[in-house]
């Protein structure tokens, strides 16, 4: 245990020694983070798609001024076919179907995509309060029936962070493990920890707790930068972003593990490990949301371990999910994890 400690300890202060990891690990991601921030700061909400099914009095009979507000935030479809609408909504092809029974309001959403659904009852709530003080004099006539949704006065940081957030701890963690291993196999420094003699469980036991302190700071830094400079909103269960993180770190810490095991030099483990962590960020929406995206790429993004950890932050840190909502995507990393552990460790090679 004293060896397994001082190795750990080595390799802590070996890591901060390299200022590259500085900039990969912290810096590189926490630019994004400034540059999509300052972008998305003062941005507005686009149009949102909506069905109208049959007649809706509350839009067809709005004034004018009013009428042209609407128009402004949605873009209305009209249909008498009701199941054809509520495909849609299904679907994810329009944001939302309202129709009018009697005093009723009813809007349909997808349960899928809430971040839609909050944008659309919040503002479709909004006309339908503002037609029931327009009815001076009376007690309220129209009512908004819809389930309850996200806050819907969420800001583009709210999912840009969490996004953010996990392509950079994603990237550490491969990184961590894949250069490291290959640097060491090839400068003979892991024969001589073997003849020490130095178990192998001790030895990727003390790199990743190395990864975890290190996803633990970027987990620090971008929520201080998120709430302190953009008025990121945290949601009561954003704590559980820390047992998710953790899991992550280990699913990645092992694709790092193959790469640098299959690597013959550093520069090929760098090469490997930024042609799986690249396009899988893209595909997971790390960069751009993945709501307009085609329904296959949503689908790939959901197999991806990537995709379950984003939508897991997403889910704990600002859509108001409860703890959870995180215990599948945890499940799924661990399982990622053992399955590309396994062959890690398969694969794994004192020296070439």
């Amino acid at each position: 245990m004293t060896s397994f400690w001082a190795l750990t300890r080595a390799q802590w202060f070996g890591f901060w020694r390299d200022k590259q990891n500085w900039f990969w690990l912290l810096a590189f991601p926490l630019m994004f983070l400034v540059l999509f921030g300052f972008l998305f700061r003062d941005a507005g909400a686009s149009k949102s798609s909506l069905t109208q099914i049959g007649s809706v009095a509350i839009i067809d009979q709005l004034p004018a001024e009013a009428k042209a507000q609407f128009d402004n935030l949605f873009e209305v479809t009209k249909t008498d076919d009701a199941a054809a609408a509520l495909e849609e909504v299904r679907k994810g092809d329009v944001d939302g179907a309202v129709e009018q029974k009697g005093n009723e309001v009813i809007l349909h959403y997808s349960q899928a995509d809430q971040v839609k659904a909050a944008t659309v009852r919040g503002t479709l709530g909004a006309f339908v309060d503002g037609a029931n003080v327009a009815m001076s004099g009376q007690p309220p006539t129209l009512t908004l029936k819809a389930e309850a949704a996200e806050d819907d006065s969420l800001k583009p940081i709210q999912f840009i962070a969490p996004g953010l957030l996990g392509w950079a701890v994603a990237m550490g963690a491969t990184f961590n493990a894949a250069m490291p291993f290959v640097t060491w196999r090839t400068n003979k420094l892991l024969r001589r920890l073997r003849l020490a003699p130095m178990r192998t469980e001790s030895l990727v036991s003390s790199r990743l707790l190395v990864s975890i302190a290190v996803a633990m700071i970027q987990m620090g830094v971008f929520l201080a930068v998120g709430v302190g400079l953009f008025d990121l909103k945290l949601t009561g269960s954003w704590w559980m972003a820390i047992p998710l993180l953790l899991c992550a770190t280990i699913a990645f810490m092992a694709i790092g593990l193959i790469a640098g095991a299959i690597s013959k030099t550093a520069e090929a483990a760098s090469g490997i490990a930024n042609v799986i962590i690249l396009p899988m960020a893209f595909l997971s929406g790390s960069f751009i949301p993945l709501d307009q995206a085609p329904s296959w790429l949503q689908t790939i993004a959901k197999f991806l371990p990537l995709g379950q950890l984003n939508e897991g932050l997403l889910d704990t840190l600002v859509r108001g999910e409860g703890p959870g909502a995180a215990l599948m995507p945890m499940v799924y990393l661990l399982g990622f994890a053992v399955v590309f552990g396994l062959i890690a460790a398969r694969l794994f090679r004192w020296e070439d």
